[in-house]
């Protein structure tokens, strides 16, 4: 899920899995010797509880669903934890869950967000300092209009290879969607759900995630699952508007708005509001500033002059510094220069954050404190809540962060290897293939590990239709829920896009 924790990182750092099973204690790995032994475990637990001003008794379960490959021999343990109302009703709708990374486990969303029980954690710019942290009901969550389904796949949360399992069957874009289409299929299967409205969602690379697993289930060549919505929260789909890599213009294009709204609200730009600034940033970002870069350095005199006036006008940083950078400014270098006159940086997941480095002196921050404010808490809100408050038992180490980025495999349909990730064509082609389908798209203004203005650029290309898409804004970062106001707006948002259908 994040940088820190986003993309998590659309690059973390290679792990071999080697390094994930030393975390097993004997007796896990003498289970993940004899796959034909592995005995799933599931659990449940009956609760209830007030959502949505609504008093709903409900089922919790976690369990292991235990995906074999084509020899019948298990290799995969995936954990979901469903929230289901009771009793029972076949006709409900359900909503399908997964954070992003690749290696982030669900306790974002879950304990954060659209679990009924989430972490307290004091909230903008404010460190989640030292245990205990409570952990509260959940009023927020979306059990009033559909029942819930948290899903882990392998290397996050809990969830793990077994045996011999060759991680390249599974760490991808497409192999990835195809284990969690598979997942919920079976889940549809056993709890007898075929016919219920079906959402799906993620966050940050979850929602690279929601488009590739929505082609794996709408366009299979059997049981063809069809869905009533997509919710994309934090929004990356195509990867060249995230890349800094040396001539890739469009980054630059799509980070503008974000340092405007960043700068405005650290004092170091003009503005009558973030939603009005943001608005005035994609115009000029859109416009003049993209024929500009795209002119290179036949970019001279007055012409030149005038964009790096409106440049710093917009970023708060000086013109000898955007000089310098060729009028093309990384969010690394963002993040530290923007408030190097204070001795501060400022966060990637969320730019309202302010940290303090080392020393001033440096290119980039030394590291994100939107996101080591926040992390501990989290990590031991998800292990108390699956071990004590459901009874999940494993002597495994909960993947809050993990580490099987390095092994991904970012390759889509035989594509060349050199292209960027795209998948929005895969939204596109839903779209277009079932009327009955929307998708709702929610962003944090101040977000640099997933730009609201690159998810708006990728959602408006050719062969997507505009009609179904609908846009929600927050005066928040990557994950827009630590903030009561911006976690109960997200949450009215969904509820009405659920109701809508």
């Amino acid at each position: 899920m994040k940088s820190g924790l986003s993309l998590i990182v659309l690059a973390l750092a290679a792990a071999a899995p080697s390094i994930l099973y030393a975390q097993d204690k004997p007796a896990d790995k003498a289970k993940a010797e004899k796959p034909a032994d592995y005995e799933p475990q599931i659990r449940t637990t009956k609760l209830s509880g007030t959502f949505g001003g609504q008093r709903i008794n409900y089922a919790a379960t976690i369990g292991e669903t235990i995906i074999k490959n084509k020899d019948g021999v298990a290799e995969v343990a995936v954990v979901t934890t469903s929230y289901v109302k009771e009793p029972r009703d076949p006709s409900r709708p359900v909503t399908f869950l997964f954070n992003g990374g690749p290696g982030s486990g669900t306790v974002w969303l879950m304990m954060g967000a659209f679990g009924p029980k989430r972490v307290a954690i004091p909230g903008t710019g404010v460190d989640d300092g030292a245990p205990p942290y409570p952990i509260v009901d959940n009023p927020d969550a979306l059990m009033d209009v559909t029942d819930v389904v948290f899903i882990d796949p392998p290397g996050t949360g809990f969830s793990h290879l077994i045996g011999k399992a060759d991680p390249k069957e599974y760490y991808g874009v497409t192999q990835d969607a195809k284990l969690v289409a598979e997942v919920i299929r079976r889940w549809l299967n056993d709890n007898g759900r075929w016919n219920s409205p079906k959402y799906l969602g993620g966050e940050s690379y979850g929602t690279t995630r929601s488009a590739a697993v929505a082609n794996q289930l709408m366009n299979a060549t059997y049981n063809d699952v069809a869905l009533n919505g997509i919710i994309l929260i934090s929004t990356v789909l195509d990867f060249a508007a995230g890349s800094d890599t040396a001539g890739n213009e469009l980054s630059f294009i799509t980070n503008l708005p974000s340092m405007a709204v960043t700068a405005l609200y650290h004092g170091k730009a003009t503005g009558t509001s973030p939603e009005a600034f943001a608005e005035e940033a994609r115009q000029w970002a859109i416009g003049s500033y993209a024929s500009a870069l795209l002119k290179g350095q036949k970019l001279r005199g007055e012409e030149r002059t005038a964009i790096r006036r409106e440049l710093a006008r917009f970023t708060g940083l000086s013109e000898t510094y955007l000089d310098n950078a060729d009028l093309r400014v990384t969010p690394g270098r963002f993040y530290k220069e923007l408030l190097r006159d204070r001795g501060l940086t400022v966060g990637r997941l969320d730019s309202r954050y302010t940290g303090k480095d080392y020393d001033s002196a440096g290119e980039e921050p030394d590291n994100d404190p939107s996101f080591y404010g926040i992390d501990a808490s989290y990590t031991a809100a998800i292990n108390s809540w699956s071990r004590d408050g459901l009874g999940f038992k494993t002597d495994r180490e909960y993947q809050s962060i993990g580490s099987i980025g390095g092994q991904w495999d970012w390759r889509i349909g035989g594509r060349d290897t050199n292209a960027y990730l795209n998948v929005t064509p895969y939204i596109g082609q839903a779209l277009r293939e079932n009327s009955g389908l929307k998708v709702l798209v929610a962003q944090g203004y101040y977000d640099f590990a997933t730009p609201f203005f690159a998810a708006e650029y990728a959602l408006s290309r050719t062969g997507i239709p505009q009609d179904r898409i609908s846009y929600t804004y927050y005066g928040a970062g990557h994950m827009m829920y630590i903030r009561d106001e911006d976690r109960s707006k997200l949450s009215a948002d969904i509820r009405a896009f659920i109701r809508a259908r």
